[in-house]
């Protein structure tokens, strides 16, 4: 008997220090004691009811280990009072030594402090219901519990049993809310870095900042800044109370981003068949500081790359740095160990240690399963002998990546679920036997085109761009060159292009979504400036969605005009006072009658300039020294030019008494043209003809002009042949532009009969203007790395070549004339001398017209003409709403007076850098400096430095 004595006071000493350590968890800021009784009675005025189930402050999403309600049993604890008064029989007896199965009759919410919630949703949250049956304690009342605190939103969750009678419990659910954010305050970060973030983090007012929410906060701050280069990083999240508000706070994120980490120096060890450098550039992202007395070849070739330091590039570029020994034939290669020092609070220190195993060699490579296409074929597309250096890079490229690769002949062919595994299947000494097995599938038929993003243009618009059509089987070809159309048209963003086919393997067929975004591209230009005849203003407004057929529909409009039909309609207006006003008007059309893509075009435009009298004009300049009043500002359908003028408004005054209208130049022109694209020798080539017609009507006219008075008409037709494979016209990546041109007048001269050698009146001999033109131009763009397409940067640096030459000929030598020729130097832009209809070539480093001349002097108009550039492009800002990108140029050029003297090697050079952007609402514009390495021929002295400025037109 006593040893059974001392068995049951220890099973009730251990039960006892059970509940003190594991079931009575409480929060003792808010209860000073705790009773604890499987048989609990109160007075029967007030009594305290039992609490089933609890928990105190909770500061974890997850339920801590020391918090864990148990199975069996749950607390009791004297912390709910009642203003009614419950029968005694009816006062709840909980047993903590046995179960007992109750059915709720009643869920009360009690919230304790603010609450932002209605009571039938926190009861959903428990996951009791009224007519459930329940063990009491058991394991649904503390699966309640555990539900609250999982949600995050509470810091303190009691369930207690109100009242029982017979085989009904009533049950009280009391809940402390934790607080909301009022406030978030980012500190030490930027603007741009703080909105960042708070996308990034989900973090918002009026939401709960939960443990779990501000660890990680924590972490994605600190991969985000990792990722800047930031690797010491300090973060701090401080929750204060807010005063103003009950049950709300504010959070402060106070973020040390200490010193951006760099690479000091990049360690390589077991290397011994690649060298340090090959590794070293294999690393793209992972560099080491600029060095020239240490790593001269290094820091030369990466002085413009990135040097900071961070986790996820690193170990992409150790996996870059295996790769480049795969290419070298070492499959087994594999870094045995690395490791990243501290040197100090910038700069970091990286050791490798490399085996880089041996050197395997194809021996055999074997096609199997291919029916189709012959293997013959298939290993000439290939293109990799036995013997070659075991290179997976290139066989894979060679199977998947590049243009020409064998995948593409089956895509092209509608074999969308082409597969091809290279499995390697013998291995001896060093020489690999590969099997190369093919799954053909079946040719994919395409069902749907789904377009998406479009909200500008009609749908068969877009429609009628692509190559893929609904019936026809798949092709990858055809896909690639439906998103360069797209991107031709402008009236989509082409970085953001993304194609994406959805196969159905089941019924052999695939929808193909393009999913685009669309971006403004009509342009306004408003422009004004001060010249010696006063104000110069300009306004000119292109629309590139025109609809012309809806123009006597106001009901189709989008805005003020009719759109959807992309087609151009540009009109402009150009004035300076009195002295000088045009205006023109065009409309083009590339898929004139809406069934193939033939171009229709037609253009008018009517300018006029106004003389003055020299007499009075020279005699009111000479008190203030004299004045040559022919220097002035005019221009030829929208050109622009600034003279030697004035500031001041006395001068403007005398200008303006000064204008004589009996003197005048008229200058209307209108053209028609007709393009076509073409089939042969490719569909990228197109051709064109176009009618022009131009009169000069002058009386009294004087100056430099070569009629005084009289009519000159010039009728010429100009025919284009060009091919244009370019990928987008706002940066280009690859492809090329290649046009040839030729403009011919009728050859007057041949058969008018008339002697023009003894003729000796301008007028007459210029009454009909005659000349044939000749121009190439060539341009072709490299990019310097893989493209975006085949997992290359976006921001890709491009290499651009091109070449010019243009020749003016003439039917008759006594017949020649200053109409159509060509002045070199400058930005390009169209001057006062755009009289003539000349060529303007701009030739950075050098002022504008500057290169046109002999050996031995300079002669104002060329007949022939070269320009040679090299370009090397990097985009800054490639986004629908602006692209920027910076160049560097090398560039060579000059004009002779005739085709005679033409020597296509006595060119001036320059050199120097710029950058351009295109804004939809603007067009292209861009600043350049350059510099001159020659002497102009009529000059003193070299090109020099010089500032060129672009305005709608690409250098």
């Amino acid at each position: 008997m006593l040893c059974m004595s001392i068995k049951i006071r220890l099973i009730l000493a251990f039960t006892g220090l059970m509940i003190l350590k594991g079931y009575a968890q409480i929060d003792t800021t808010r209860v000073e004691s705790a009773a604890f009784s499987s048989d609990f009675t109160q007075p029967d005025s007030v009594r305290t009811q039992p609490i089933i189930s609890t928990s105190g402050d909770i500061s974890s999403d997850t339920i801590p280990a020391n918090r864990a309600i148990p199975i069996n049993t749950s607390l009791i604890v004297d912390t709910t009072y009642l203003d009614d008064v419950i029968p005694p029989d009816e006062v709840p007896t909980i047993s903590y030594q046995s179960r007992k199965k109750y059915t709720i009759a009643d869920i009360k919410i009690k919230m304790l402090g603010p609450n932002n919630y209605e009571d039938y949703v926190l009861v959903g949250i428990s996951g009791l219901a009224v007519g459930d049956v329940v063990d009491v304690p058991g394991d649904e009342l503390s699966e309640a519990t555990r539900r609250f605190w999982r949600h995050g939103l509470f810091s303190d969750v009691i369930i207690s049993a109100l009242r029982v009678k017979d085989d009904k419990v009533w049950l009280e659910i009391q809940l402390r809310q934790r607080p909301r954010i009022s406030e978030i305050n980012f500190n030490g970060v930027k603007k741009g870095e703080r909105e960042e973030l708070t996308t990034r983090l989900g973090l918002r007012k009026g939401s709960t900042l939960t443990t779990n929410a501000a660890d990680r906060a924590k972490t994605l701050i600190q991969k985000y800044f990792d990722q800047k280069g930031f690797k010491n990083v300090e973060v701090e999240i401080v929750q204060k109370d807010d005063l103003s508000k009950e049950g709300e706070m504010i959070v402060d994120v106070n973020i040390n981003k200490n010193q951006k980490t760099k690479i000091e120096e990049i360690v390589i060890e077991g290397n011994e068949a690649v060298s340090d450098f090959t590794l070293k550039q294999a690393m793209k992202k992972t560099n080491e500081k600029f060095s020239l007395p240490k790593r001269l070849k290094t820091s030369i070739l990466e002085i413009f790359s990135t040097k900071k330091f961070t986790s996820e590039e690193y170990e992409n570029d150790k996996k870059n740095l295996i790769n480049k020994y795969n290419e070298f034939g070492y499959r087994d290669a594999i870094i045995l160990s690395d490791s990243v020092e501290n040197v100090s609070d910038k700069y970091v220190k990286i050791y490798l240690t490399v085996d880089e195993g041996q050197k395997y060699y194809f021996k055999d490579i074997q096609f199997v399963g291919n029916t189709k296409y012959a293997s013959e074929l298939l290993e000439t597309v290939l293109n990799i002998k036995p013997g070659d250096v075991y290179n997976t890079k290139k066989l894979d490229d060679r199977l998947n990546q590049d243009d020409d690769a064998v995948a593409n002949i089956y895509y092209n062919n509608g074999y969308l679920f082409f597969g091809a595994d290279p499995i390697e299947v013998d291995v001896q000494n060093d020489s690999i036997s590969l099997e190369i097995r093919i799954q053909e599938g079946p040719q994919a038929t395409i069902n749907k085109i789904i377009i998406n993003g479009n909200d500008r243009l009609y749908e068969d618009i877009v429609r009628r761009e692509l190559r893929t059509k609904p019936g026809q089987l798949f092709s990858k070809e055809d896909l690639v060159r439906s998103v360069r159309e797209l991107a031709q048209m402008g009236h989509f963003d082409p970085e953001n292009m993304n194609p994406v086919p959805q196969p159905n393997i089941e019924n052999g067929t695939v929808d193909i979504q393009y999913n685009l975004v669309s971006k403004a591209n009509d342009q306004v230009e408003v422009s004004a400036g001060w010249g010696q005849t006063g104000v110069i203003g300009k306004l000119a407004l292109k629309f590139t969605n025109f609809s012309m057929k809806n123009l006597f529909h106001p009901g189709t409009y989008k805005g003020i005009i009719p759109q959807g039909e992309g087609e151009t309609f540009t009109i402009s207006g150009q004035a300076s006072a009195q002295n000088y006003q045009s205006y023109s008007i065009s409309y083009m059309d590339p898929w004139f009658g809406g069934k193939r893509p033939n171009m229709f075009s037609v253009s008018l435009y009517y300018a006029k300039y106004t003389g003055m009298n020299s007499s009075y004009l020279q005699q009111q300049m000479s008190q203030y020294g004299g004045y040559n009043p022919y220097y002035g500002y005019g221009g030829m359908g929208g050109g622009s030019g600034y003279g030697y003028g004035y500031d001041s408004g006395l001068y403007e005054g005398i200008y303006e008494s000064a204008y004589d209208p009996s003197k005048y130049m008229q200058m209307i022109g209108a053209t028609i043209g007709f393009g076509k694209r073409l089939s042969w020798p490719d569909d990228y080539f197109q051709f064109s003809a176009t009618f022009n017609y131009q009169m000069y009507r002058m009386k009294n006219w004087s100056g430099y002009f070569i009629i005084s008075d009289g009519v000159a008409h010039k009728f010429s037709l100009d025919f284009v042949l060009q091919r244009n494979s370019i990928d987008n016209p706002l940066y280009t990546r690859y492809g090329s532009q290649f046009l040839g041109s030729l403009s011919v007048t009728p050859p007057y001269s041949l058969f008018d009969g008339k002697d023009y050698a003894s003729m000796t009146d301008n007028a007459e001999i210029n009454k009909l203007i005659e000349y044939h033109k000749w121009k190439f131009s060539g341009k072709v763009f490299f990019p310097l790395l893989p493209l975006p397409a085949n997992n290359g940067p976006k921001r890709t640096p491009v290499f651009m070549t091109r070449a010019e030459f243009g020749f003016l000929g003439y039917f008759n030598k006594h017949k020649t004339n200053y109409f159509e020729t060509f002045q070199v130097g400058g930005d390009g832009m169209s001057g006062y001398q755009s009289y003539y209809a000349v060529d303007i070539i701009g030739l950075r480093g050098y002022e504008n017209g500057s290169l046109s001349g002999t050996q031995n002097a300079f002669v104002q108009y060329g007949r022939a003409y070269t320009r040679m550039t090299m370009e090397l492009r990097y985009p800054l800002i490639l986004e629908p709403s602006s692209t920027i990108y910076a160049l560097g140029f090398l560039e060579a050029g000059n004009a002779w007076g005739s085709v005679a003297e033409f020597h296509p090697f006595d060119l001036k050079r320059s050199a120097g850098f710029g950058v351009r952007i295109f804004l939809p609402m603007i067009g292209m514009m861009g600043i350049d400096w350059g510099y001159g390495f020659d002497t102009p021929y009529g000059s003193q002295q070299k090109g020099g430095s010089q500032f060129h400025f672009i305005l709608g037109q690409e250098f």
